[in-house]
């Protein structure tokens, strides 16, 4: 071989190495410090300035035109993802689409003025995926925006998700279809049935999905967006780390209309979002009986501050899904409006057969107007209509302790707190100051096995 030839062929090595090894991606990453009364770590989130932008009418997306739109959005993700970063434009416009399924290292964002439209018809959310139900994990219709075992995505811009809800408001009830499906989730999760069996899709069991479901994700940001209508809880970090939720407003009064649902994730923070839903502002959970305790993740250091809350049952509740664990949950400057129709600002709640615990609750400087219950609420036998729909398979109380509830303005209550613990378990160390409020109806605190509880 000469010495060309030989250059030749190294160069042509050279590229193939090159083209075969690793890239480096645009993808940067934002480190954000948050100050919590614990030990708060840094939260990492990505940074798609660097990135290449793709326009979803580059790939074929058409305004009324569901399938084209589909397919444009999902081979923009692909390419963007290839590139090892990018992101995916929503111009203004009126975009209806099926289920979107994230790739890692996408960034999908809507322009001012540009609505996503996802169709309400379940069969656009098939095939089935592994997703959950009220804390017991199976295959069930996708959530409308997916993303599975993603690392850095974002959702961003000034433009608006929404939901078609024709279909999604007739499963709103609960008929015996319904129901049976939900106790054969319930034995099968208990019985520890492997989730690839657990498929929920037919027969009528009717079991809504998620709108934003982040399952086990990593470095994740949702910010600016509006979410209009959701057919189950609107937005779901499950499984997920170094998560931030910054700016959203969510507008959603259907059934299940949580706002956030954080489960088994760690290191969050919610900040100036706007909440407007039928049900919890943030509805903390972390995973339900025994795929709970398989599971054994528990949701950690989530910050929440600076939101306002226009509708919703609680401004913080907690449970009844936390098998897991809870721990290092701290509120601070949040408003809700007068007529909110709330019913407690806080509200943990558990059941015998949930286990896990709940420690170092942190709620500081909340305004409210006139509320149905209280300020803070706390019981240990919230069963629903699962009390006599399936059995307790295994007993397991809920450690509470450590909740601290300062510089609180409400208007009129029923009462303070009501803390209903265990006689076996009792509720430990809870802790009111500053605290005032307008009317009292019933006692200022109604308590029942509670150990170390102050009103300052």
């Amino acid at each position: 071989m000469n010495n060309f030839s030989f250059l030749i062929l190294l160069m042509v090595m050279t590229g193939l190495f090159s083209a075969c090894g690793p890239k480096t991606s645009p993808v940067t990453h934002q480190s954000i410090a948050v100050e919590a009364p614990f030990d708060m770590p840094e939260i990492t989130v990505p940074d798609f300035s660097a990135c290449v932008r793709l326009d979803i009418t580059e790939f074929g997306a058409r305004a009324n035109d569901l399938e084209a739109t589909t397919a444009a959005i999902a081979q923009a993700m692909e390419q963007a993802s290839a590139a090892g970063g990018g992101v995916v434009v929503v111009p203004a416009g009126e975009w209806p689409t099926k289920a979107i399924h994230f790739r890692s290292h996408v960034n999908l964002h809507l322009e001012a003025d540009a609505v996503l439209l996802f169709s309400g018809q379940p069969e656009h959310y098939l095939p089935s995926v592994h997703t959950t139900w009220e804390g017991m994990e199976c295959y069930n219709y996708s959530p409308l925006i997916y993303a599975y075992e993603c690392e850095n995505v974002a959702i961003t811009g000034s433009g608006k998700l929404k939901a078609e809800m024709a279909v999604w408001e007739q499963w709103f009830p609960r008929p015996e279809p319904h129901m049976a499906a939900l106790k054969e989730l319930y034995h099968m999760a208990a019985q520890g049935v492997p989730v690839e069996e657990r498929q929920m899709v037919g027969n009528d069991a009717n079991l809504r999905p998620h709108f934003i479901q982040f399952n086990r994700c990593k470095n994740v940001l949702l910010e600016d967006v509006s979410i209009e209508n959701s057919p189950f809880w609107v937005i779901h970090p499950y499984l997920s780390s170094d998560v931030v939720i910054r700016g959203v407003h969510v507008l959603a009064h259907g059934h299940n209309n949580d706002g956030v649902d954080p489960e088994m994730s760690q290191n969050m923070l919610i900040e100036d979002c706007v909440f407007d839903q039928g049900d919890d502002a943030i509805a903390v959970k972390s995973g339900r009986n025994q795929d709970a305790w398989r599971l054994n993740t528990p949701t950690k250091n989530l910050v929440v501050r600076n939101c306002l809350i226009k509708n919703g049952h609680q401004l913080l509740a907690i449970g009844s899904e936390l098998s897991g664990g809870v721990e290092n949950v701290f509120m601070d400057n949040c408003i809700v409006e007068e007529g909110a129709k709330m019913f407690h600002l806080v509200f943990i709640k558990t059941n015998e057969r949930r286990g896990g615990y709940v420690k170092n609750i942190f709620v500081h400087n909340v305004k409210a107007g006139d509320i149905r219950d209280g300020v803070l609420g706390i019981e240990t036998d919230v069963l629903y209509q699962w009390r006599d729909l399936v059995p307790t398979y295994e007993r397991r109380l809920t450690t509470i302790s450590d909740v601290v509830l300062t510089n609180i303005q409400i208007g009129d209550v029923q009462f303070v707190s009501r803390i209903l613990g265990e006689e076996e378990m009792p509720v430990k160390d809870i802790r009111l100051e500053n605290v005032t409020y307008g009317a009292l109806s019933q006692e200022a605190h109604i308590h029942k096995n509670v150990e170390g509880f102050e009103a300052l």
